[in-house]
C-alpha cells in the first residue's frame, strides 16, 4: 500500500507542489521540464503501488488533483502545437513529427489497431472519438495508416479545439473528406451512436472516477449491441497521470481485453463490447462482464514474429 513515505510517492507529490504553484501550464521550458519528470517517475512498471489501495487521505487528494492539471497541460500543450502545425502553407499532416509525443502516439494507435483486429470480424467502416481535442492524432494516424477507407467521426465540447484540429486534416485530399468533426458534449449525444461500429473514449474524458462512470453510462445507453467500445486507462505508478477504468466500470459490457504497456506508452488498453442481441446471447455474456469477479481473469503473452514476449494483456474468459 502507498503512503506519503513511499520514496517514489514523496517524488511525486514534490512534482506536484511545484506543478501546482505553477502560474501557467502552457509550454514553457520550466512546465516542460517538471512535467517531463513527472512522466518519467511514473513510467516503471518494476514496482509494487497501487493506487486503488492508498488510503492516505493526502495522496488520494493529491493525486486527484495532479490528474486534473495533468488533463489541463495536456490540453494547453496540443492546442499549442496545433496552432503552430496548423500554420503550414502545405499539408500540416505532412509536419506532425513537431508534436514531442508524436511517436508515442504512433505506437499506441497501432497497438490499439492490433488488438481491436482481434476482436472484430470485419474493418469498421464509421468510427466514434469522443474528446478528439485540438490535436486528434489517434483518429489521424489510424485513418492515415491503419484504416484507409473507414470514416472516423470526431466529438469534442470545445469548438476551439475542433477548428485548429479540423484545419490540420483541411488540405489533405484524403483525410479532408474522412475525418468529421462534431461540436458537442458527449452527454448530449443520443442519436446516432448506434450507427457507429467502434467508439472511442479518450483519457480526458472525465477526470474523475464519477463522470468517466456517467459518459460510460451513457454510451451504453445509446451504443449498437455488438459495437466495440475502446477506453484508456492507467496503471500503477502511471495511475498518478491518468484516471483509472475498471472492468466493474462498463456494466452493460463485455470486456473483451484489459492491456498495460511496459514501454514509454503511459496509457493502459481497455477493449469491450456492447451486450445486446438475443436473450441466449445475453445471458451467456452477462457473467462476463456485468458482475466479473477476479477470478474469471487470465494473463498471457503476445508472442511476436521471433518467438520473444513482447507484452502482457489480462483478458476476461467467461465463467465456466
Amino acid at each position: 500500500m502507498a503512503c506519503e513515505n513511499n520514496l517514489v510517492v514523496k517524488q511525486i507529490m514534490d512534482l506536484y507542489s511545484q506543478i501546482s504553484n505553477l502560474e501557467s501550464l502552457k509550454p514553457s521550458k520550466n512546465v516542460d521540464t517538471l512535467f517531463g519528470q513527472l512522466v518519467s517517475t511514473c513510467l516503471p512498471t518494476d514496482t509494487n503501488i497501487d493506487v486503488t489501495k492508498i488510503h492516505d487521505e493526502k495522496v488520494k487528494d493529491m493525486r486527484s488533483h495532479l490528474i486534473k492539471l495533468c488533463g489541463e497541460a495536456e490540453g494547453y500543450l496540443e492546442q499549442h502545437f496545433s496552432t503552430i502545425i496548423g500554420s503550414f502553407e502545405d499539408n500540416p499532416l505532412n509536419h506532425l513529427h513537431i508534436f514531442p509525443y508524436y511517436n508515442n502516439y504512433l505506437k499506441l494507435s497501432k497497438l490499439e489497431f492490433d488488438l481491436l483486429a482481434q476482436h472484430t470480424s470485419h474493418v469498421p467502416t464509421k468510427i466514434a472519438f469522443i474528446g478528439s481535442g485540438p490535436m486528434p492524432l489517434t483518429s489521424i494516424v489510424l485513418a492515415k495508416f491503419h484504416l484507409p477507407n473507414t470514416t472516423i467521426h470526431n466529438f469534442d465540447i470545445d469548438s476551439q479545439a475542433n477548428a485548429l484540429a479540423s484545419n490540420l486534416v483541411s488540405r489533405d485530399p484524403d483525410l479532408s473528406k474522412r475525418m468529421i468533426f462534431h461540436t458537442t458534449d458527449v452527454l448530449n449525444a443520443k442519436e446516432g451512436l448506434d450507427k457507429y461500429d467502434v467508439v472511442f473514449l479518450a483519457a480526458l474524458v472525465g477526470m474523475d472516477k464519477e463522470s468517466k462512470v456517467k459518459a460510460i453510462e451513457h454510451l451504453e445507453k445509446h451504443m449498437a449491441p455488438g459495437a466495440v467500445l475502446m477506453l484508456r486507462s492507467a496503471h500503477g505508478l502511471r495511475a498518478f497521470l491518468y484516471p483509472i477504468v475498471d472492468s466493474c466500470d462498463l456494466k452493460g459490457f463485455e470486456v473483451l481485453t484489459i492491456y498495460h504497456p511496459s514501454d514509454d506508452v503511459v496509457n493502459s488498453v481497455v477493449i469491450a463490447r456492447k451486450l445486446g442481441g438475443s436473450s441466449e446471447a445475453r445471458s451467456s455474456q452477462i457473467g462476463r462482464c456485468v458482475f466479473m469477479p477476479c477470478n474469471c481473469s487470465k494473463v498471457h503473452a503476445i508472442i511476436n514474429s521471433r518467438g520473444m514476449k513482447k507484452s502482457m494483456i489480462e483478458e476476461f474468459s467467461a465463467i465456466e
